[in-house]
């Protein structure tokens, strides 16, 4: 189809044109007559879609109960026509959809669907959308006028007091989870930082500890979030206890942070066997920090054959070389790295597997990088409560995507207390030799 044919297929309503060669583009709060092509294929076929799951959902649930017949010998869960149709609020506007109903002819049996439950009235993808705006600084009376710019003018259900609502819900779901029962988890490994937003706290010395923990299985999970006070000793340590007195029995092998974390003084009051591994991303930082701009990327480049070293001996040589070479004129970079330097290596006494893991606070720092705000001042201060409240929507729906650990089969080991050295199991190294 030519350019000039497909320009004669749009509607006047859908550009205003002065001159032949000027078209205005579409706001999208403002809704016009035709629809483009492309969403309208999109939304046609969503529709289509989620009804033929809909219909398959039921289709099953009632061969499932095929055997069951009534006093009278006929079956007893049959179909029983269509729910009124709603709509569904999606990321490519709203999408119809009739669910079908389903008769227990003894009044017992009841049928819910897990695509579209009974009160579902937007997806996922919109729901997360809510806290994000919520965090961007926008007052609860802002929402209207902005979603109509992101999801069409008529965006039915999202008013002020249901934001609100929803807002609520948020904080008793971050409230249930804070006070859930730990007994018998194993984390293997923890990774903890300080998380700072762009927003105003109602005491701006308010930050969020963060802690992820690596399951005996390898999954990521989000062990722990909370409001902290500078990220002193006294906030971690208040964390620690929580997670213990609610069952985390067992120390992590290997806690992953960063040097500054008051963190470090509060960890072995609780969990005295966990061995610090001090975040390399986080020390490279700091070290050239202190380097004149002309030499830090040769500075990084030793940093760099530290970390990366086959062996603890490689890489006490490197750090010795690095110490040698800066220390006469610049103490504070050669300090800063020198007063961690246990710390800094724990990692070659874990298997090498897992090294990628173990060396940076990654886990916690890609997904903030995206939750973490950059912007400036909200006009208004938030509360501590609903920043908690957003800050967990996110981070839970970030976790679903999280990777499993390279090498997880390798953490029961570690579990167990098997013994490596560069990465190596040690009684490995002994057959090999």
């Amino acid at each position: 189809m030519s350019f000039l044919k497909t320009i004669n297929l749009i509607t006047k309503e859908e550009y205003a044109v002065k001159e032949d060669s000027l078209v205005e583009y579409r706001n999208p709060g403002i809704a016009l007559p035709v629809a483009d092509a492309l969403t309208e294929v999109l939304r046609s076929g969503a529709r289509e879609l989620l009804q033929q799951a809909v219909e398959a959902e039921v289709a099953e649930f009632v061969l499932r109960h095929r055997e069951l017949k009534d006093e009278r010998e006929r079956q007893r869960v049959v179909r029983n026509g269509y729910q009124p149709e709603r709509t569904i609020q999606t990321g490519i506007g709203d999408v119809p959809v009739k669910a079908p109903r389903v008769r227990d002819r003894e009044g017992t049996i009841k049928f819910s669907s897990s695509i579209l439950p009974r009160y579902l009235r937007r997806t996922k993808s919109i729901e997360e959308l809510l806290p994000w705006l919520y965090l961007k600084g926008l007052s609860t009376g802002d929402f209207s006028s902005a979603l109509t710019a992101l999801l069409g003018q008529d965006a039915p259900g999202l008013s002020a007091a249901t934001i609100s609502r929803l807002k609520e819900v948020w904080k008793e779901e971050y409230s249930r989870w804070s006070k859930r029962d730990l007994s018998g988890k194993k984390f293997v490994y923890i990774w903890v930082d300080g998380v700072h937003f762009g927003v105003r706290l109602e005491d701006a010395s308010q930050c969020i500890l963060v802690v992820i923990g690596a399951t005996a299985e390898g999954k990521k999970e989000l062990l722990a979030m909370s409001d902290g006070y500078r990220e002193s000793e006294s906030s971690w340590k208040e964390l620690l206890l929580d997670l213990k007195a609610r069952g985390l029995t067992n120390d992590p092998k290997v806690a992953i942070g960063d040097g500054a974390l008051g963190f470090w003084k509060a960890l072995p009051q609780v969990f005295g066997t966990t061995r610090a591994q001090r975040c390399w991303v986080h020390k490279t930082a700091n070290v050239l920090n202190c380097l004149p701009q002309g030499l830090q990327a040769k500075g990084k480049e030793s940093l760099h054959e530290i970390w990366m070293a086959e062996s603890r001996v490689d890489a006490e040589q490197a750090f010795d070389l690095f110490l040698s070479t800066y220390e006469a004129k610049y103490p504070k970079a050669t300090a800063c790295l020198a007063k961690d330097r246990d710390p800094l290596l724990t990692f070659y006494d874990f298997p090498a597997e897992h090294w990628l893991h173990l060396r940076t606070t990654n886990p916690i720092e890609s997904t903030f990088a995206t939750v973490r705000l950059r912007t400036s001042k909200t006009r208004g201060c938030v509360a501590r409560a609903g920043l908690l409240a957003m800050v967990f929507k996110l981070t839970k729906t970030a976790e679903q995507k999280w990777r499993k650990l390279k090498g997880h089969a390798r953490l029961g080991q570690v579990i167990e207390g098997v013994k490596f050295k560069d990465g190596l199991q040690q009684e490995a190294q002994r057959i090999a030799a």
